[in-house]
């Protein structure tokens, strides 16, 4: 029993030893720079990111996933800009440098929040929308609240509001919930301050400046309790977004998936639902890509080539204009 406790005793010292250390190196590297502005929209501020100049094309206008705010784009972003186009990243309530908004974060209110976000900031549109995975819902419900606006969507690896009508689907939500909680708990302890500097800190492959961004949000602990809210809200956003009108079929929809399609066709097909409902729909699937690294250095070419095909689309039609 004494060896036992003299173990268990040293692991705990470990365990602190090494929280310490991540939070001493955090520490150190000090503040980062700001990118972009805050943009107060009524008590509060949201971060926003605009690159690339104005013009008579659209704007793109990129919305994260679960856990994800502006730089998960950042990479695509640079990209999309360097074409000439005005591109949008922001961070949602209470993640990345956003204030929080009061709670339940549902896409009913995060959309709310874009609203005022785009007013406050003179961001007129029209968009085209581009969302990763769980953004798939926040993008239809703010889309057919909007459709004025609307130039287009780009859909990557991204989940449908249908989909969370499926037993299986609704099982890895459930899970997924519980994994975001137990994510909360572990920056709230400080356990992921160490773990920022590995690949957990950047999944997707960032630019240096992008993946110091994503490895901060990803040992903060208000990032991750607000992420967590978000997550615990799936099944409610997708009820939102299906009670809402469906997406216009004129409107130009990308679909870029990830990963191989050997098992996972019905997936992929939900998936991809919305570009075969459009009269102009796009789909490609990036074998070799992950859910992640689809929007990094080595993949976010099969993301542009989804703003090229709404935009070719958007200027031969009649689409938000």
């Amino acid at each position: 029993m004494r060896f036992l406790a003299k173990v268990l005793a040293a692991l705990v010292l470990a365990l602190v030893a090494f929280i310490a250390l991540g939070e001493a190196a955090l520490a150190v590297s000090g503040p980062l720079p700001m990118r972009g502005t805050l943009v107060d929209i009524g008590g509060r501020r949201l971060h926003l990111i605009c690159e690339g100049p104005k013009g008579a094309a659209p704007t793109v206008l990129f919305e994260p996933g679960a856990f994800g705010f502006s730089a998960d784009f950042a990479v695509v972003q640079d990209k999309v800009a360097a074409q000439g186009l005005h591109a949008c990243a922001y961070d949602r309530a209470g993640m990345g440098l956003s204030d929080p908004g009061p709670a339940p974060r549902t896409s009913a209110a995060i959309a709310a929040d874009l609203e005022k976000l785009l007013a406050a900031a003179r961001e007129d549109g029209p968009f085209i929308l581009v969302g990763h995975s769980m953004a798939g819902l926040h993008l239809r419900l703010f889309a057919t609240r909007n459709p004025g606006k609307v130039a287009g969507l780009v859909l990557v690896d991204a989940t449908t509001p249908e989909a969370s009508d499926l037993p299986q689907v609704r099982q890895f939500i459930g899970a997924f919930t519980r994994a975001s909680q137990l994510a909360s708990l572990g920056a709230k302890t400080g356990l992921y301050a160490p773990l920022s500097f590995t690949w957990f800190g950047d999944k997707i492959g960032l630019t240096p400046v992008a993946s110091k961004e994503k490895r901060r949000a990803f040992a903060s602990p208000r990032h991750n309790k607000w992420a967590a809210e978000e997550v615990s809200q799936w099944l409610v956003s997708a009820e939102e977004a299906k009670a809402g009108a469906p997406l216009n079929p004129d409107w130009p929809v990308a679909v870029v998936t990830a990963g191989a399609s050997h098992g996972r066709l019905g997936w992929k097909s939900l998936q991809a639902a919305p570009a075969r409902e459009s009269r102009h729909g796009y789909v490609e699937n990036v074998e070799d890509a992950g859910h992640a690294t689809l929007l990094g250095v080595k993949h976010a070419d099969a993301i542009v080539r989804g703003v090229d095909h709404v935009l070719a689309a958007w200027k031969a039609g009649p689409v938000g204009r």
